[in-house]
């Protein structure tokens, strides 16, 4: 049965070292949110981004120790929150974080609970083995665990899901030998590749539990890039057996001051898929936009990118995929990620490689999450560039 949502607080915090939560400590200690009501944290860390990517768990840890120190739940009980890292602040992004907590339903204005607003609802799938990854049975347990999420977050609509954030496990040296050791077979024997596998093969349960494509063969998975989401936003790291999934969307009734949207970039360059997704989400801009234009009513973007397998972008050839000293992955994102500041005028933004399956080949999805609210908006607001 559907679960009727609650209002949701959303706010970013900036990350200032590795180990550094003191910016959800803050919202909590000023009673914007509270901590037992923290439902999924979403960030970047400032790691390489690989399989071997640390600053995951540190961050992680830092975070779910707050949560334990400022709130009444136990650590068993706080391990359970969906926290998502994705790894690698290439180039301008910055470390941060989005924190998502239900708030009081009889504290939000009473008129906004007449319109679509923010909700979102979180589910772990059953174990992923070793050798489900990027296969079938991966693409499965993904859909199951996305239509768990819906239910929670209270959408019966597809069509009002706008985001979903996941993270899976990838193969290691470890998991491999133990599939073996099982007479199974994995995918890749290649760690690095397998977080591409891991993420796509994700985006591709995502599509097949919001009916954006039918369930596909194990002989899609990587090959077919047709076949996509335009919602998914995948990540996967060592961290976990499991796909932690994330659902956010809008729905009518429970009210608060945030409503997201999205669409999709469909190349590097594409800074209007960016605008389209924030206008989608509810804010009403001009027809040829500018950062200022946002005034703090853009709370966050979440991106991912891919680097197109022609090695081309707009008719002009690039170098990232015979790069032997910086792997694309990083140079795609640094790239994207310079453009989808220039939008915001945050560097703070999500940004985050590895989409296929999300998303056109060579672009990517985009959601955001807009302020709506009556008052001061609650997003950031950026300092002009220098004066000249």
């Amino acid at each position: 049965m559907t679960q009727t949502p609650q209002p949701v607080e959303v706010r970013k915090v900036p990350i200032k070292s590795v180990a550094d939560a003191s910016g959800l400590a803050e919202l909590i200690d000023k009673g914007i949110i509270e901590a037992d009501r923290v439902i999924a944290v979403i960030g970047k860390t400032e790691g390489n981004g690989g399989v071997n990517d640390y600053t995951r768990i540190i961050a992680d840890r830092a975070f779910r120790e707050v949560l334990v120190e400022k709130g009444t739940r136990p650590m068993d009980e706080v391990k359970q929150i969906p926290i998502v890292w994705s790894g690698g602040t290439d180039g301008v992004i910055s470390p941060h974080a989005t924190v998502f907590a239900t708030v009081d339903p009889s504290t939000v204005d009473e008129a906004s609970k007449s319109e679509p607003r923010l909700t979102a609802g979180f589910a772990m799938s059953d174990v992923l083995l070793p050798e489900d990854i990027g296969r079938v049975a991966m693409v499965e347990k993904v859909a199951a665990a996305v239509k768990v999420a819906m239910e929670r977050a209270g959408i019966t609509d597809p069509a009002d899901v706008h985001y979903v954030q996941t993270k899976t496990p990838l193969l290691t040296i470890h998991t491999i030998r133990d599939a073996k050791s099982r007479g199974k077979t994995v995918w890749t024997e290649h760690t690095h590749e397998s977080m591409d596998l891991s993420n796509g093969c994700t985006a591709l349960g995502i599509a097949v539990a919001l009916g954006e494509i039918e369930m596909p063969t194990d002989e899609d998975v990587m090959k077919n890039l047709d076949l996509y989401s335009s919602v998914a936003s995948c990540s996967s790291g060592v961290e976990l057996d499991q796909a932690q999934v994330v659902v956010v969307g809008n729905a009518t009734g429970h009210g608060g001051r945030y409503r997201i949207g999205h669409s999709v970039m469909r190349d590097a360059l594409d800074a209007d898929g960016i605008w389209d997704a924030i206008r989608d989400a509810g804010l009403e801009l001009p027809e040829r936009p500018h950062w200022s234009d946002i005034k703090g009513r853009l709370v966050n973007v979440f991106l991912k990118c891919e680097t197109s397998d022609d090695g081309m972008v707009r008719g002009r050839r690039n170098a990232m995929l015979d790069d032997s000293d910086v792997h694309w992955h990083r140079q795609i994102k640094s790239a994207v990620g310079g453009v989808t500041a220039a939008v915001t005028g945050d560097p703070a933004v999500f940004v985050s490689v590895s989409a296929a399956h999300q998303g056109p080949a060579g672009g990517g999805p985009v959601a955001a999450i807009v302020d709506l609210g009556e008052g001061e908006p609650t997003g950031y607001q950026a300092p002009p560039p220098p004066a000249a």
